[in-house]
């Protein structure tokens, strides 16, 4: 974990005192009304749509029609939300709040000053876990292949498994969801479709999915339309990998207040030399040992 890392988990809980709206950019239920969106629901559910038929124009108006179809899928997408997320949304609120205002430190055997990634998982896992979620943090490892690169993340996700008809419900946590697609080379369109995203995002899986097709074919038409190579590390099969690859999942092991650094990292055993074992009847330990025995 770098500088840069450590400055961006600053600026991010320096965040926690901006608008909610901005922060999470979820439509909770009720608050709008869905009519607006009704031409994208079926891209949005997965569907395949035409939008590379779109990436091969260069027609101004077809490139507007694009970019302007991408901003109503993506705020379709973000608009259907259920109770649960909104509920595990609002615990989320309040446990990043509660970070924020107690600090976070970082507990890892090189401490990051502002803290870190990981630790800053750990915490808001605690804090879900306090207010009765199953949350865990869970790790996507994945091989490189002739397509992408190898490589591994580190998300939160929490499984329901009450009131569903359907079973349990998976809901992932990304603490930086739009960084994930930010550009620093993207275009103005690009940029301002990524700025809807929320910087936390909170819902199911199969809603992840939907976005993560939306901005990969985003990302696809503005790297086409700029004349540059796109990276295979934002290509769809890469993205999705992120949280959808091999997992592997952990509790965070709740932090006692009064535990030290030492209880969390103890010291290594002293160890004892054998070459003294028998000159006194047992291991010598540097203690109570009688006067060394004259070699004659």
């Amino acid at each position: 974990m770098d500088r840069q890392d450590s400055d961006d988990i600053m600026k991010f809980l320096d965040g926690m005192a901006s608008s909610d709206d901005v922060l999470f950019g979820f439509l909770d239920e009720g608050n709008h009304s869905p009519e607006d969106y009704t031409d994208s629901n079926n891209f949005a559910a997965g569907e395949e749509s035409d939008a590379d038929d779109y990436a091969a124009g260069s027609n101004s108006e077809e490139n507007k029609k694009f970019w302007h179809e991408q901003e109503q899928l993506l705020q379709a997408t973000l608009y259907r939300t259920s109770s649960i997320e909104t509920k595990i949304r609002q615990a989320t609120k309040e446990a990043l709040k509660e970070v924020r205002s107690k600090g976070l430190q970082c507990v890892c055997r090189r401490p990051v000053t502002g803290g870190c990634r990981r630790c800053l998982c750990g915490e808001v896992s605690r804090r879900l876990r306090d207010a009765g979620y199953d949350c865990v943090i869970s790790k996507s490892k994945w091989r490189s292949n002739h397509e992408i690169p190898a490589g591994e993340h580190e998300y939160l996700e929490i499984v329901d498994k009450s009131g569903s008809k359907k079973g349990e419900i998976r809901v992932v946590i990304e603490l930086s969801f739009r960084a994930e697609f930010e550009m620093a080379r993207g275009s103005e369109e690009y940029k301002r479709l990524i700025g809807i995203l929320p910087e936390v995002y909170v819902g199911k899986t199969e809603r992840l999915k939907s976005l993560i097709k939306i901005l990969c074919t985003a990302a696809k038409k503005c790297m086409k339309d700029k004349k540059m190579h796109m990276g295979p590390w934002r290509k769809h099969k890469y993205m999705q990998a992120k949280w959808f690859g091999t997992c592997e999942k952990k509790s965070v092991t709740p932090v006692l207040e009064t535990e030290t650094n030492d209880d969390r990292f103890p010291k290594p055993k002293q160890r004892v030399s054998m070459l003294n074992y028998g000159l006194f009847g047992g291991l010598s330990t540097g203690m109570d040992c009688p006067t060394a025995l004259a070699v004659v």
